[in-house]
């Protein structure tokens, strides 16, 4: 009873505002109605590789999009939030330079929905790392942010250094799949002191964004070079090649 006293209290000093343009909203940690129009949510039929959007009509076997035909993956299922566009660009890129933490909650809630068939059978969380000299100019990782949450309202385990980056690899931005995949090489490596939590285990990891997925399969291939039985990827949004 305290508790809601307090947070109705709160709400009527500090109204509720859209995430994304700053309008009141209805409730707290939301979007306003035109930006929600405006976020690309990824619903329906989508490929079971990476999550991007697909036409037709789910027909109970595994689909995939070209990209993931052309290259196969290393994890076993993927899932995105939304596409990487419009409102949905502005919020993560808010969240990773802006210092806007705040939206990772409800981003995060956006990503645990989207994810539901892959929070099953008891996955360990774990974000993708980012180098500890990024982490100390940022002073976060937002990949850790949402992972934190997800795995907290799912209750599932929970392992934030699971992974680390040995390399501090340059920005990724406007090089090629394979420069993507070369920069990446042997540049994220499992805990060592982890070994004993990823053998066996299927592992879910978290990540912001997945643009040619180099990232996520440096980061699979090293849960697997570890003994653990699978991998399956969450972001909360994808890039699509149009």
């Amino acid at each position: 009873m305290l508790k809601a006293r307090i947070q109705t209290a709160v709400s009527l000093i500090y109204p509720p505002r859209c995430l994304a343009c700053g309008d009141w909203v209805d409730s707290d940690f939301g979007l306003c109605g035109a930006c929600w129009r405006e976020t690309s949510f990824v619903s329906g039929t989508c490929c079971d590789g990476c999550g991007v959007p697909l036409m037709g009509e789910d027909d109970g076997f595994r689909l995939e999009c070209d990209d993931c035909i052309d290259h196969p993956r290393p994890w076993q299922q993927g899932r995105a939030a939304l596409i990487y566009e419009g409102t949905a660009r502005r919020l993560i890129l808010a969240l990773k330079h802006g210092d806007r933490t705040e939206i990772a909650g409800p981003a995060a809630g956006w990503l645990e929905r989207a994810a539901a068939e892959l929070l099953e059978d008891d996955p360990l969380v774990a974000p993708v790392p980012l180098h500890w000299s990024r982490f100390l100019r940022r002073r976060f990782n937002q990949s850790d942010l949402l992972a934190r949450v997800v795995a907290r309202n799912s209750g599932l385990a929970y392992c934030p250094d699971l992974l680390r980056r040995t390399e501090r690899t340059p920005s990724l931005e406007g090089q090629s799949r394979s420069q993507r995949y070369a920069t990446l090489a042997r540049s994220i490596m499992a805990h060592p002191k982890r070994a004993k939590q990823i053998r066996g285990r299927t592992v879910l990891l978290i990540d912001d964004v997945m643009t040619s997925g180099a990232t996520l399969t440096a980061c699979s291939e090293a849960c697997l070079g570890a003994g653990a039985r699978a991998v399956r990827v969450a972001v909360l949004a994808r890039v699509t090649h149009t």
